[in-house]
């Protein structure tokens, strides 16, 4: 089957977020920062950042196959608002997915989804109490499970392939056919895009699978950062973020931020231009030593991956992510 969406803008996310932080009141990007950030990087730095490592195998389900794509997209569908529980992390999800699927590679058939039940999500990932949103997270995967199977032969890989290799198609093909991805806002009257979710979902095919095979993308440069919860803390610590005293006075006291304000939706977008204007910093500091970077130039997800790695090592250090209830991240 043929999918046809070039409608859509391929830069609709940066574009999205360029709008945002042109109007915004409560974030501020700070472009001197973002100089002496990329001033002390290294090429050993870079390439870190553009390895093979930058997708983290083993915190993940990797096989090669069609799996680790079904697995992917499972993964994808409920990768939101772990904070709710302080003890549940992301990483407590994916290893608990990883652990089910090894134990039993159809726990995450389209099959078994379409019909999962809240304390079946529970047991999916291996949790012992009740999941924040549980039901909500249960409805997203039965929406996934219903939708590859009405379209896509009830296979995540029959999916990638009909993005042809395009990452942009991808997100399209993501955001068209499963409800729960259509990550977007109205701000100051104008629909804003992020797709946290979609774009993670492509971005953890071309990692998991290495570039290659159904992984390969000629287009992942067109992918944004994953406006999250994280990425936004590493940010604001480096100094290339900065908040309303107002606004940080909220975060700091993990006042809930709600979904759709202002306030929230000029933090994601902020953080998606922060790290284009980020990748277009040191792209101008680094191409004339494109010989020396194994890997090339970074992406702007692997520019996430980096951040958001960051943002974990340093979790207990860095004050707190601002607090939003939402489905999206």
């Amino acid at each position: 089957q043929e999918y046809h969406l070039e409608a859509m803008d391929q830069d609709i996310v940066v574009r999205s977020a360029e709008f945002v932080c042109k109007h915004a009141v409560h974030v501020k990007i700070n472009d001197e920062a973002i100089q002496a950030a990329v001033g002390k990087l290294t090429v050993e730095d870079v390439n870190a950042i553009t390895g093979p490592k930058a997708f983290d195998a083993d915190m993940h389900f990797v096989d090669g196959g069609v799996l680790t794509a079904q697995y992917l997209l499972v993964v994808d569908a409920i990768n939101f608002c772990f904070w709710p529980d302080p003890e549940l992390q992301y990483e407590h999800m994916s290893r608990g997915i990883k652990a089910a699927v090894l134990r039993d590679p159809y726990c995450i058939s389209a099959e078994r989804l379409s019909s999962i039940t809240g304390p079946g999500v529970r047991e999916l990932i291996g949790w012992k109490r009740e999941l924040p949103q549980e039901e909500e997270r249960a409805r997203l995967l039965r929406e996934v499970g219903s939708s590859l199977l009405t379209s896509f032969q009830g296979q995540a890989a029959h999916l990638v392939a009909a993005a042809h290799q395009s990452a942009v198609a991808l997100m399209q093909l993501v955001a068209c056919h499963f409800p729960g991805f259509r990550d977007h806002a109205v701000y100051r009257g104008r629909q804003v895009f992020l797709y946290k979710r979609a774009q993670i979902f492509v971005g953890d095919v071309y990692g998991a699978f290495q570039g290659t095979g159904l992984g390969a993308f000629h287009d992942i440069d067109k992918l944004t950062m994953f406006a999250d919860y994280r990425v936004p803390v590493v940010l604001h610590v480096m100094g290339i973020m900065e908040y309303t005293p107002h606004l940080k006075s909220k975060i700091e006291a993990k006042q809930e931020i709600p979904a759709g304000s202002e306030e929230e939706v000029e933090i994601r977008a902020a953080t998606v231009v922060a790290v284009e204007r980020l990748r277009n910093a040191l792209h101008a500091r680094f191409q004339a030593r494109a010989a020396d970077l194994t890997h090339g130039l970074p992406a702007s997800i692997q520019l996430d991956w980096w951040l958001w790695h960051e943002g974990e090592r340093n979790r207990k250090q860095h004050p707190p992510p601002h607090h939003t209830l939402t489905i999206f991240y």
